[in-house]
């Protein structure tokens, strides 16, 4: 489905394409012109079985929040920005929405950082669900453009302020699962390695490519992929930047689950009811002495890492191909 909406707006330029036009007419509605449409001119009509079994489960499109694709449907004052919190106690869902491409830009921290803060003082919910309100993708990356305007002391704090939201989402009593439905790249795939839990849909792609910007990952994709997927392939995705498909990502332990894009969300969810009604505290001491060691200190590493690289003449050269779609020469500078 996903493939299809993507062939028919790149390839025809229909918007929106018939997958996603059928979800916001509703559809039952669709369901019921193709019957009316098969009785009269024939088989050819006949409506197909995944869009019966969509109406009998309820999930009607953008009405109801999920059809071919899931649709937020946010708190009252959360329907404005980058990010929206939607509140199904003991679950909530922070749905990323920063057209075109969901990057991490400093509104996107800020956001996320209020939707945490909202979330751990509400007080009633167990498990959160981060999903993305484009269907097409996750999230890119970084908002590079955004970091080539800011001075040091910015570009640290946004820095700061992102690994201060991650480790305490790592160690909080509340479960996190990401719901990767598409493109995780860069502070993207950094931001699901963060969560307790990665479900991908089938159509998923998780990678790392700073290095061919000249940096490197800044959000502790040095730090969490090893710990996920082993130091000899996390260092494979983070020195060739290649990405990996979501059936790599399951056996190597970057997903946990792979399912088909139209159950994501649901499947997502049905994780965070579970976790919801798990013991609090024994949950929050196994995250917390799982996420114990030495990462506190890689994490330092990385900033300072970060911050040489990007200070390089490479980095400039890297981020200025990306921005100008050219291929990088770097000099080793």
């Amino acid at each position: 489905m996903k493939d299809i909406d993507l062939g028919m707006m790149a390839g025809a330029g229909i918007i929106p394409p018939p997958f996603a036009r059928a979800d916001q007419i509703g559809l039952d509605e669709v369901l019921a012109k193709l019957e009316r449409a098969s009785e009269e001119w024939g088989e050819n009509f006949e409506p197909p079985t995944i869009l019966r079994r969509l109406v009998a489960q309820g999930r009607l499109g953008v009405k109801t929040g999920q059809g071919f694709f899931p649709y937020a449907r946010p708190d009252a004052g959360w329907d404005e920005g980058p990010v929206k919190l939607e509140t199904r106690d003991p679950v909530a869902i922070v749905w990323l929405d920063n057209p075109p491409a969901n990057s991490i830009a400093p509104a996107v921290v800020e956001g996320l950082q209020k939707a945490w803060h909202a979330i751990t003082g509400a007080g009633s919910v167990r498990a959160v669900v981060i999903a993305s309100a484009n269907p097409m993708l996750f999230c890119a990356g970084a908002d590079i453009k955004a970091f080539t305007t800011m001075d040091a002391a910015a570009g640290k704090q946004l820095l700061d302020g992102m690994h201060a939201l991650l480790r305490s989402m790592e160690t909080s009593s509340i479960a996190t699962i990401a719901a990767v439905n598409a493109l995780a790249f860069g502070g993207g795939c950094e931001l699901a390695m963060a969560c307790d839990f990665r479900l991908a849909a089938e159509s998923a792609t998780f990678g790392q490519p700073e290095i061919n910007l000249g940096i490197i990952p800044g959000f502790g994709g040095t730090q969490r992929l090893p710990r996920l997927v082993g130091e000899a392939r996390a260092l494979e995705m983070n020195l060739t930047g290649d990405p990996i498909a979501a059936d790599d990502a399951y056996e190597l332990g970057l997903a946990n689950r792979v399912v088909s894009d139209h159950e994501l969300l649901d499947t997502a969810l049905n994780w965070a009811r579970k976790l919801a009604g798990q013991a609090p505290l024994a949950l929050e001491q196994i995250k917390r002495v799982s996420a114990a060691g030495d990462i506190e200190s890689g994490i330092e590493a990385e900033k300072q890492g970060f911050a040489s690289a990007f200070a390089s003449e490479d980095a400039k050269e890297g981020i200025a191909a990306f921005l100008q779609k050219r291929t990088a020469r770097f000099k080793g500078k």
